[in-house]
């Protein structure tokens, strides 16, 4: 069904099953002429319909008087009983009608979900522009440019007269909650007002979101081109959930917008009630349920088939009701925005987006600098590009991404022990501002024993203020920070060897301030082995760099060695793994990178810097095995 949905219809039949004009034909007849009939001050919209509700598909005019003296007042003209459309005499059909913007309100009724904030943000709930009153989040989409999720609703619900690109966007709408200062959700992306649709987008920031639809719990995939009967329904701010069928398509309408916009022709579809699934009091469409999407139906359930954008409804107490909605293809084109994120295997999990700005790595961060690693010109011409840099900028670390390996050559990232937050974990996603074609995704880890290692800890990156703590927390769980790791080197359930190796230095090495900067990575080499096509690191290194007591930068290096548990990974190896401590010299004939800026802080070379006490001193002899544990161990990196 949903192909049919997808696909443009090339005809109609007549009531009776014989052959209909061709739609196409009038298709076209509308773009080209609607905006002219438009131009008749009683003709409200023009539009495909079928004659009478259930006769021959014919041209169907909606006006807002009937009469010969209403005709003489208004200056209009007859309609003609038929009109030559390419050759074929095409019926007409005049009904009395009139069309509003969804954005009047109703009177003030008892509050509940769709008016109140919430966090995530969900479509089928209050928003607006600051200075607006309410409309409906129709969907989440995602920016074809950024990939990043945005609000899809109505040019008159986030723009309007009073409203501009960069303008702040409120959830619930200021006529639901004026506590305006306290509901930012975003900003004004870009919009569209004319005969492609009455649209826009915002960018989502402060909230989470959620991308199901408020009681249809369903998040849109696909687009219909709608047919004539096709069954619908929408989540709004006002009227809940309710079920309409299309009774119009390609009509071409005339909405007042109040000034400065005015009166504009806008282009879309039309509703009607659905008699199988009535509303309580009949209507399907009241003020506040602009922007709501129109969702194809299929026995009274909702599918995952974007229909159309809701802006309008009747204007004239007409016990008809009817409702507009804008053709998503045309919206889609307009705002340039998909359905789902741009990567497929990326997951439409809560989402947080903040306020705060990706500054990366602080070399800075201790007093003395503690630098990056030096690349090779190879290594810099493998790296993944983020601008004019080299490594991609997160929330407390930065990614060097390795093009051929599709992985991190090595992350760089900044701990502030006293001022950690607790965070609960998210779902793993590709960057959407990388390309996906250099990150590896979900498919590599079904059904085996690898697990989604992260580099830099999820636990390092959740510091500072809720804001920051939030969004490094999400950005921890990009795939750029990831790499394959066996289960019983990365399983995180209770505290490992490897990430108590950071709280052994907290503890035992009068760390200044409770500060720390680690560089860590995988160790590639050419004899890595293969599977499922990527080559899969044999070992995994960490470089802790901190300020000790004497104000003085310490730095310790290790590798981790996951060799034997590569050789069957669908199956339980019981070899033990490895944890070693290295020189920077030796860390540098690893992995080919440059860390001369620590070898005079190396605490395995200059043993004289090292803490007195058990702890750091155990790490300061010649490379050696720190630990050999059996397989009942468990391991954090």
């Amino acid at each position: 069904m949903g192909e049919r949905r997808m696909a443009k219809a090339k005809s109609s039949r007549k009531k009776g099953g014989s052959p209909g004009p061709d739609l196409e034909a009038l298709r076209r007849h509308i773009r080209a002429k609607g905006a002219d009939y438009l131009k008749d001050p009683n003709i409200t919209s023009v539009g495909i319909g079928l004659k009478n509700g259930d006769g021959p598909v014919c041209i169907q005019f909606t006006v807002g008087a009937k009469g010969e003296s209403a005709l003489q007042s208004l200056g209009s003209l007859p309609i003609p009983q038929a009109i030559e459309i390419e050759g074929v005499m095409i019926p007409t059909d005049v009904i009395q009608r009139s069309y509003d913007p969804s954005f009047k309100l109703v009177k003030p009724e008892q509050m509940d979900a769709r008016r109140e904030r919430i966090d995530p943000i969900r479509p089928g709930v209050s928003v607006s522009h600051l200075a607006g009153t309410a409309g409906t989040i129709g969907l989440i989409v995602y920016d074809r440019s950024t990939g990043m999720p945005v609000i899809l609703s109505n040019w008159h619900v986030l723009h309007g007269n009073a409203g501009q690109v960069g303008g702040t966007i409120v959830q619930p709408g200021p006529f639901d909650d004026n506590n305006t200062a306290r509901n930012v959700a975003g900003e004004l992306l870009r919009s569209h007002l004319g005969p492609a649709g009455d649209c826009a987008l915002a960018g989502i920031r402060l909230r989470g979101y959620d991308a199901s639809v408020l009681e249809l719990d369903v998040m849109p995939t696909r687009m219909a081109q709608v047919e004539l009967g096709d069954p619908v329904v929408k989540s709004g701010r006002t009227t809940g959930v309710t079920y309409g069928k299309v009774r119009r398509i390609d009509v071409m309408a005339r909405i007042n917008y109040g000034l400065p916009k005015g009166e504009q022709a806008i282009g879309g579809f039309e509703i009607g009630p659905d008699p199988a699934h009535p509303s309580s009091d009949g209507g399907i469409s009241k003020g506040g349920d602009s922007g709501s999407a129109w969702l194809i139906a299929e026995n009274g359930k909702p599918t995952d088939i974007f229909a159309g954008l809701h802006f309008a409804g009747n204007a004239d107490g007409n016990p008809d009701e009817y409702a507009l909605a804008c053709y998503p293809a045309s919206v889609q084109k307009k705002l340039d925005f998909l359905l789902t994120p741009p990567h497929s295997d990326a997951k439409n999990l809560p989402f947080i987006e903040t306020a705060v700005t990706r500054n990366g790595y602080n070399p800075d961060f201790l007093g003395i600098p503690a630098p990056e690693p030096g690349l090779s010109t190879a290594f810099k011409r493998d790296a993944v590009n983020f601008g004019r840099g080299q490594t991609l900028p997160y929330t407390h670390f930065s990614v060097c991404l390795s093009a051929a390996r599709r992985m991190a050559r090595y992350v760089a990232w900044n701990i502030d022990g006293s001022r950690m937050v607790k965070l609960p974990r998210l779902g793993f996603a590709l960057d959407p501002r990388i390309d996906g074609k250099y990150q590896i995704g979900d498919e590599l880890y079904k059904d085996n024993r690898l697990d989604r290692g992260h580099i830099a800890r999820r636990a390092d990156l959740c510091w500072g203020d809720i804001e920051e703590a939030r969004q490094a927390n999400k950005d921890s769980f990009y795939f750029t920070n990831i790499t394959p790791q066996h289960q019983r080197f990365n399983q995180s359930s209770r505290k490992g060897l490897w990430g108590e190796l950071e709280n052994l230095v907290f503890d035992q090495a009068d760390v200044q301030d409770l500060k720390l900067a680690l560089l860590g990575g995988p160790v590639f080499g050419n004899e890595d082995p293969a599977y499922r096509e990527i080559r899969l690191p044999r070992a995994f290194w960490k470089l802790i760099v901190y300020r000790a007591g004497d104000g003085q930068l310490r730095c310790s290096a290790f590798v981790l060695s996951q060799d034997n548990l590569l050789n069957d990974l669908e199956s339980l190896d019981l070899d033990p793994f490895r944890i070693y401590q290295v020189s920077v010299p030796q860390l540098t004939a690893r992995t080919a990178l440059d860390f001369s800026a620590y070898g005079a802080v190396d605490v395995m070379q200059h043993p004289e810097m090292a803490t007195t006490g058990q702890g750091i001193n155990a790490f300061m002899r010649e490379p050696r095995t720190i630990v050999e544990i059996s397989s009942s161990a468990e391991i954090v990196f």
